[in-house]
C-alpha cells in the first residue's frame, strides 16, 4: 500500500508463517534497507544466496502474524488485516491500528488490535466456507472487508463471489462483530482492495483482473454499483495479492512472485 507521506515507499508484509513484520518497498519493489546498514544485510532476491542475514523489516511488536492478507492506509495510518481464514474455523480475526512507520524504522507497536467477527458465522468451521478475507479497504476512518468464498469446504475449492462488511465499532478488550453491507454473487474471489485517494472508486483485485467500483451516491453498497472491468492475464500477473493507487489515474498491484505491474486507467489496458 502506498505511503501518503514518504516519497516511493510502499509497504507490504509476507503471508501466513511469518514473523509480525512490515517492509517498505520502492517502485521496483526493491526493499529499502538503511544507507548506514547496506553492507549488512541483503535483500530481495540476493537474500537467499548471500551470506549477510536478511534485511529483517519493522518489526511488530505486541502482535501476532497468523494469517495477514492486507494493508491499508489512510493519512499516516496503517491498517493490518489479520483476516486469512482458509479453513473457515478462526476466532482470533482483527485489524491491527498502527501509526505508519519511518521507512528504515526497526521496531514499531500497533495503537491497537481490534478483534472482529462475522454477523453471520454461526459455527467453527463453517458450514458454508465463506468467511474468510483477503480484501481490505478504510474509509473515513471506517475498516470494509471483503471475503473470499470456497466451495465444498475445501480449501483450494474457490467459488464466485463476495460480501462486503463494515467494522462499526473498536472495541480492544472485546470482539466486534462486522455488518454486512452489501454482497455481489459472480465477481471472483478477490484477493485484495484499495480506495483511491478522493475516495471515489473502489479497486477490487480478482483472478484475471481488476474491477473498479464508483462510488455510491447513498450509503455504502459499493458492490451494488456497476463496476468497470479490466481484464489481466493470469499468466502474466500470476498470484497478484496486492493493489494500491499511485494517484488517480494509476494503480499499482503486486504479486506474490515480487513482481510488480503498473495500470493507467486511461488506456484501460496495463503498462
Amino acid at each position: 500500500m502506498r505511503s501518503r507521506w514518504q516519497e516511493n515507499v510502499w509497504w507490504v508484509h509476507n503471508d501466513s508463517g511469518d514473523r509480525p513484520r512490515l517492509f517498505a518497498i520502492d517502485s521496483t519493489g526493491a526493499v529499502h534497507v538503511a544507507p548506514w546498514h547496506a553492507g549488512d544485510y541483503a535483500a530481495g532476491g540476493d537474500a537467499d544466496s548471500s551470506a549477510n542475514p536478511p534485511w529483517p523489516g519493522v518489526q511488530i511488536g505486541a502482535a501476532a502474524h497468523i494469517d495477514y492478507e492486507d494493508i491499508a492506509v489512510e493519512d499516516r495510518t496503517l491498517y493490518l488485516g489479520d483476516i486469512g481464514n482458509n479453513g473457515n474455523a478462526r476466532r482470533d480475526l482483527g485489524i491491527y491500528v498502527i501509526r505508519e512507520p519511518f521507512q528504515y524504522d526497526r521496531r514499531t507497536r500497533p495503537v491497537r488490535h481490534l478483534p472482529l467477527r462475522y454477523p453471520d458465522q454461526e459455527t467453527f468451521p463453517a458450514q458454508q466456507w465463506h468467511f474468510d478475507a483477503e480484501g481490505l479497504f478504510v474509509d473515513d476512518g471506517t475498516p470494509y472487508v471483503l471475503t473470499k468464498h470456497r466451495e465444498g469446504q475445501q480449501i483450494g475449492g474457490l467459488e464466485p463471489g463476495t460480501k462486503l462488511y463494515r467494522l462499526d465499532t473498536k472495541q480492544t478488550h472485546r470482539v466486534n462483530t462486522l455488518t454486512l453491507v452489501d454482497r455481489h454473487d459472480a465477481i471472483p474471489p478477490p484477493t485484495a482492495a484499495a480506495l483511491s485517494p478522493s475516495g471515489d472508486r473502489l479497486a477490487v483485485l480478482c483472478s484475471g483482473g481488476v474491477w473498479l467500483y464508483p462510488r455510491p451516491e447513498e450509503n455504502d453498497q459499493w458492490l451494488s454499483s456497476e463496476p468497470r472491468r479490466i481484464r489481466l492475464s493470469t499468466e502474466r500477473t500470476q498470484q497478484a495479492e496486492a493493489v494500491t493507487w499511485d494517484d488517480p489515474h494509476t494503480l499499482r498491484i503486486a504479486n506474490e512472485q515480487r513482481d510488480v505491474f503498473v495500470i493507467s486507467l486511461s488506456p484501460e489496458e496495463p503498462s
